[in-house]
């Protein structure tokens, strides 16, 4: 019996150490982690990266943000099918509260891939839509429209989180 339990003992070590490997790389290969990148840095002041933006906006996001940045009407209340609509990327909306990388990182991969589970949202991922200097150009034009006083608390909040990732 001594050399089953050895046999018992050597076959749980290498089955753990192999579940360890697996579920190592399966964590750092998994389609639920978002890239880390660099932070993102916006150009609200511009005026070439600020044309592309407001082109590929009204290509890409108006349609369902609005013309004017002004979002879907009661954005903030779910629908009947559970979903939250449009919100205004204006200075009326919530979009200057999070960091550029946020919202790069959001636009990009979209908010399933951000917190790793399902989550109700008509928001399409832009990944393989949209180059990566696209979705800055959008994000700054869209920056470009806030009073200088937001732009300047957005600044900040961005430092503020790229310093908290490093």
């Amino acid at each position: 019996m001594g050399n089953l339990n050895k046999l018992k003992v050597q076959i749980f070590f290498c089955s753990s150490i192999l579940l360890l490997i697996l579920g190592g790389w399966f964590y750092t290969n998994s389609s639920l982690t978002v890239p880390n990148q660099p932070g993102v840095s916006l150009f609200p002041n511009k005026d070439n990266i600020i044309s592309v933006g407001k082109r590929v906006y009204g290509q890409n996001c108006a349609s369902c943000h609005g013309l004017n940045l002004q979002g879907a009407p009661n954005w903030r209340h779910r629908d009947e099918d559970g979903y939250l609509p449009a919100p205004p990327h204006d200075r009326s909306g919530h979009t200057w509260h999070h960091s550029a990388d946020y919202l790069f990182k959001m636009t990009k991969y979209g908010i399933e891939k951000m917190i790793g589970q399902k989550y109700p949202n008509n928001m399409p991922v832009f990944a393989s839509v949209l180059h990566d200097n696209d979705i800055i150009a959008v994000l700054s034009y869209i920056k470009s429209t806030w009073p200088i006083t937001i732009q300047r608390r957005h600044t900040q909040l961005s430092i503020r989180a790229n310093v908290g990732q490093k």
